[in-house]
């Protein structure tokens, strides 16, 4: 028997016609018994920058009041070793859902199992993922999205892969730093400048990669922040 390892899910842009080039879906994970700790660590960083510990920290609440706590919790992703991060950057501009006998939401699982399935690549592991709650509907593309997973694997009594689960981000610190760097993908994607506050955020992600830009996909041996640019097959 292997470690457990679990896996913290946001997304940004996911709507369909919200006007945005592309949707990021992110993923934090980390071991299990590493949990704890972070989550204390970000709420002792919320503390210390006289927030309240149960703030829930957003990329849409990122501002200049509050950009040197955000700066922290950035700069606690990238010291912290046990901490991974993995994207998937999906433009939406030329989808054809009907084409493939899909609707958007359909389309938005594929996109997380693209996301996930690099991240169990270890049979000797056993997983735990959590998907913020997107809406009341979710539990039967859940439930499928944890079967598809499990097939690829093999899987097929659910032992590697144990579940697959909503969670309330409020509730969640490592769901709400996955939203924060989802956030920052995605507001470098669409090109953005409009906020001083944001707009440092992402050259301090940028800088920590020690990468040009974080809207291009990565090498699959990067783990720390691994970026994958999708794109729709051909006429699709």
């Amino acid at each position: 028997m292997g470690d457990t390892i679990n896996i913290y899910c946001d997304e940004s842009c996911h709507l369909e016609h919200d006007g945005q080039p592309a949707m990021v879906l992110g993923a934090v994970w980390c071991h299990a018994d590493r949990v704890r700790d972070i989550s204390s660590a970000i709420r002792e960083a919320k503390v210390r920058h006289n927030l309240p510990a149960a703030f829930e920290m957003k990329w849409g609440k990122v501002s200049p009041g509050k950009l040197d706590f955000y700066q922290d919790i950035i700069c606690l992703f990238f010291d912290e070793r046990a901490l991974r991060f993995r994207c998937v950057i999906a433009p939406k501009g030329s989808l054809q859902h009907d084409a493939f006998g899909q609707d958007h939401d359909t389309w938005y699982y594929k996109m997380y199992y693209y996301l996930l399935r690099r991240l169990l690549a270890d049979r000797k592991d056993r997983y735990r993922v959590y998907l913020d709650i997107k809406d009341t509907n979710s539990a039967g593309k859940i439930r499928k999205l944890h079967d598809v997973l499990c097939n690829h694997m093999r899987d097929f009594d659910h032992e590697v892969l144990e579940w697959v689960q909503a969670v309330h981000s409020h509730e969640v610190q490592l769901i709400q730093l996955a939203d924060l760097l989802a956030g920052s993908v995605a507001y470098a994607v669409r090109g953005l400048n409009s906020s001083q506050a944001k707009s440092a955020l992402v050259e301090l992600t940028t800088k920590r990669t020690h990468r040009q830009t974080i809207t291009e996909s990565s090498w699959l041996s990067e783990s720390k922040f691994n970026v994958f640019r999708w794109a729709p097959r051909e006429g699709s």
